[in-house]
């Protein structure tokens, strides 16, 4: 970890590079008047909107929704089954399994063309009270249960063991990025209004705790959360059905669950303050997490060592190296192809527009892992056996 001074600003970093891009939003982050004791910045980190992917800031009495993002709640989860990798032919892994994920799941810009049943949307909410969750319940009721595009994924592992697990990586759809959306152009205008020392050109407008446009943003990115963790339950549930169909006697394990996308009130350094984890996880001691890596190469289920100077956080992947159109215009769409092949997984890389999130486009996993040895602990390492991208 390394610690310096940005902007009169301390900053804890676990980061070992971060583009150009990140470096100007972490001096920007350094420069808010309601940053709290110091930044912290994950060693997956890299340039976003706003706030680095992979940043953590906490804020005193204030949310500023750039700092979450756009895909409020998106995150991790997995469970682990008793199949051994083994036992599994090639042919249903194919044909039964992956074709039947495929059939059951609707991915990238796809959703359901029916409704789905209201039992399985957040309860506890007063919906009618939302301005964007109303105007978006319907069209999410055909969101919920699909897997959405970029880097969401659903991909079968093997542990060491070589028991067979699955991974899921999404998130609440387009119902959480009309809400970041949404709330952050009021924050925008409203900080205009009040002559805000922060520049509007950092994206990183602000409400303050106390008016009645902080509790809109804190219900409706509250609901957005649980849309998300409702969202992967969904899609898991019909991925098990689906290797239950091939494995009739197949037990499963609980399943694991962590967010990387969201705003909460938490004590650090013995003050109550808002932590923004925008693709971070929490990390405080003895919380089970999940760090993917990229498709072709190990993801981590570990446990949090709650180290103080990440706000109790740690990474929620491997990160990007290169942007996607970088992925897109400068690696060999035959090479990445044969590093799959290589390791005998099935994957769909198809077409040179596929590289955007090719193995190649991320940070080395490992090494990620290595930098963070002092916020996480390994508890299983998963290898791909199968992977679907979004």
């Amino acid at each position: 970890m390394k610690e310096f001074v940005l902007n009169g600003a301390p900053v804890k970093m676990w980061a070992k590079l971060i583009d150009h891009k990140a470096w100007l939003e972490l001096n920007n982050l350094c420069s808010l008047p309601f940053l709290f004791h110091h930044v912290a910045l994950m060693p997956d980190a890299h340039g976003g909107v706003g706030m680095p992917i992979g940043g953590v800031l906490a804020a005193r009495k204030v949310v500023v929704p750039n700092a979450v993002g756009v895909d409020i709640g998106c995150g991790m989860c997995a469970v682990k089954t008793d199949i051994p990798v083994e036992s599994i032919p090639a042919e249903v892994l194919r044909k039964q399994i992956m074709r039947g994920i495929r059939k059951r799941i609707p991915l990238g810009m796809e959703h359901h063309k029916k409704a789905q049943d209201e039992s399985l949307m957040p309860t506890g909410f007063d919906v009618d009270s939302m301005t964007v969750v109303k105007r978006q319940y319907v069209a999410a009721l055909k969101q919920i249960g699909t897997l959405g595009g970029g880097n969401h994924f659903i991909e079968l592992q093997r542990d060491e063991e070589g028991f067979l697990w699955v991974m899921l990586h999404s998130g609440s759809r387009n119902i959480g990025k009309q809400v970041c959306d949404y709330y952050a152009t009021l924050a925008k205008n409203l900080n205009e209004k009040w002559f805000s020392s922060v520049n509007p050109e950092m994206q990183l407008a602000f409400l303050p705790v106390g008016t009645a446009e902080f509790k809109q943003y804190w219900d409706e990115m509250q609901y957005c959360v649980q849309f998300a963790l409702a969202n992967r339950k969904l899609m898991m549930e019909w991925i098990l059905e689906v290797i239950a169909e091939a494995f009739p006697e197949a037990q499963f394990e609980p399943m694991i669950n962590i967010a990387h996308n969201y705003a909460a009130w938490e004590n650090h350094f013995g003050e109550n303050v808002i932590v923004h984890r925008k693709g971070a996880v929490r990390a405080a001691e003895g919380v089970v997490g999940i760090i993917p890596g990229s498709q072709g190469t190990r993801s981590y289920i570990v446990e949090g060592l709650g180290n103080p100077d990440s706000f109790l956080s740690s990474s929620h992947g491997a990160g990007r190296c290169m942007s996607r159109t970088e992925a897109v215009n400068t690696l060999s769409l035959e090479e990445e192809i044969a590093k799959m092949d290589a390791l005998n997984i099935v994957h769909g890389l198809r077409y040179q527009n596929d590289l955007d999130e090719a193995a190649s486009a991320y940070k080395d996993i490992d090494e990620v892992m290595a930098l963070q040895s002092d916020l996480v602990r390994i508890k299983v390492a998963l290898s791909p056996v199968a992977v679907i991208k979004g």
